[in-house]
């Protein structure tokens, strides 16, 4: 009999220790405890014993019902807030995938040309200013745009310097660059940019170009890598430079356009030589239709000489061919560099007048950036209206020299000298041949 009872004991203390192990209310607890002690299953020391862990145990579930109470709200309220930041960051997501950058430089400027009587307006003793802003966003991550504007003179692409005159009048802004950069991640390093662009081509002199000069329509870029000393690039565009050039329609066809396309490769020769060789074409269309009509226009295309002293234009056809190439040498106590050009126009209206070339070196000694060519540019070589605007008063049928020196006086802030020691055929009075045309820049530059 007792053996039974100490069976029923056990049972019975085995079912209070499951009943306290699983959820269950206070009430049931107790009253299960009571009624273990009402039949004389634990004792008194037993029951009190067991009531004092009882309790211990409801504060201790309240205590984490409590905890987890405040956990869900506090994630509650970060999901809420995580939720507002998120919409506040989509309706500022352009603010976070946009750059600002630009850039300020003032210059004191000095041109003399020989020849010219009184002066006649193209001396200078001036000082100039540029100023730049460009906000250039990712749309996503195939897609980039940018815009610029800048001061300018005038509307003149080759330049957006602007003289300080006119009794402190303000100063003129352009929109300067305004395009579209399409990168599918499907191809990568393709770029196809439409609007108002950054050359998209290389240059590795300014004979063909002024640095200064957007061009304007469609074109497509692309680099190759061949393995992880070489690449070949390229490059290829349509663009406008006038409507309806010939006023006989609308169409495409009827239009002053050019179309470029250059070809090059990047490769290394050794840890310390690196070489740059590259080939580029540059055709118009419809350029016998695009003589200036007056003197002094510069909606046209023609030599810059003729734009100045010549009233019925008197321009060529172009079709330019460009060979162009660099020499990076490194290990030695200063870097090296070697760059030069070739561009000959097919289509020029006297042949022994169509072609130009130049030379040059750049180097870095004590903290200064050095750079010197020399060039040599025939009348008919390359497009006045685009070719470098500060050498021989931006006229072609030039030769000469070109000195630039810089120093960076701290970050993103520098100072520079740049001399253009040259003769020219037709930036002087009308007939004044091999003219001295000399220029000197004194810049300070802030960039941010």
């Amino acid at each position: 009999m007792r053996l039974a009872s100490t069976k029923t004991a056990a049972v019975l203390c085995g079912g209070l220790l499951l009943a306290l192990s699983v959820p269950a209310s206070a009430a049931v607890d107790a009253k299960l405890l009571d009624m273990l002690k009402a039949n004389g299953q634990i004792t008194a020391a037993q029951y009190t014993e067991l009531q004092a862990e009882l309790a211990k145990d409801q504060k201790e579930k309240q205590i984490a019902q409590q905890a987890q109470q405040e956990t869900n709200e506090q994630i509650a309220a970060t999901a809420k807030k995580t939720n507002d930041l998120s919409v506040f960051d989509q309706k500022l997501a352009w603010a976070a995938k946009t750059q600002l950058k630009g850039d300020v430089r003032f210059r004191q400027e000095t041109v003399k040309i020989d020849g010219t009587p009184n002066n006649g307006g193209k001396d200078k003793d001036r000082q100039r200013i540029r100023a730049r802003l460009g906000a250039y966003t990712e749309i996503n991550s195939q897609v980039d745009t940018g815009i610029r504007i800048a001061t300018g003179n005038s509307e003149d692409a080759r330049s957006t310097n602007q003289d300080l005159d006119s009794y402190f009048n303000k100063k003129s802004l352009w929109l300067d660059l305004g395009y579209i950069d399409y990168h599918p991640d499907q191809i990568k390093n393709l770029h196809v940019i439409g609007g108002k662009m950054l050359q998209p081509w290389v240059s590795m002199g300014d004979v063909i170009w002024d640095s200064d000069v957007n061009p304007e329509g469609l074109a497509v870029t692309y680099k190759y890598p061949l393995g992880t000393s070489a690449e070949l690039f390229g490059s290829l565009g349509n663009y406008t430079l006038k409507d309806n050039v010939n006023g006989e329609g609308v169409q495409f066809r009827n239009d002053l356009r050019m179309t470029a396309g250059q070809l090059g490769s990047r490769f290394s020769l050794t840890d310390n030589l690196k070489v740059t060789l590259g080939g580029s074409v540059y055709a118009f269309q419809n350029d016998q239709d695009s003589r200036c009509p007056t003197a002094g226009s510069t909606q046209c295309l023609t030599p810059a000489e003729t734009i100045a002293n010549t009233a019925a234009g008197n321009a060529s056809e172009y079709r330019l061919y460009e060979g162009f190439s660099q020499v990076d040498i490194g290990g030695l106590a200063v870097p090296l560099s070697f760059y030069g050009q070739y561009v000959k126009n097919n289509e020029a209206t006297q042949k022994d007048q169509d072609t130009a070339w130049l030379l040059g070196a750049k180097s870095k000694v004590f903290g200064f950036n050095l750079d010197y060519n020399y060039r040599d540019v025939q009348r008919y070589a390359v497009v006045g209206a685009f070719t470098d605007s500060d050498f021989a008063g931006g006229f072609t049928g030039a030769r000469g020299h070109k000195f630039k020196v810089g120093y960076d006086i701290d970050k993103n802030f520098a100072i520079g000298a740049t001399y253009f020691l040259t003769k020219a055929d037709y930036a002087s009075a009308p007939g004044y041949r091999d003219a001295n045309a000399n220029t000197l820049q004194l810049d300070a530059e802030a960039k941010f």
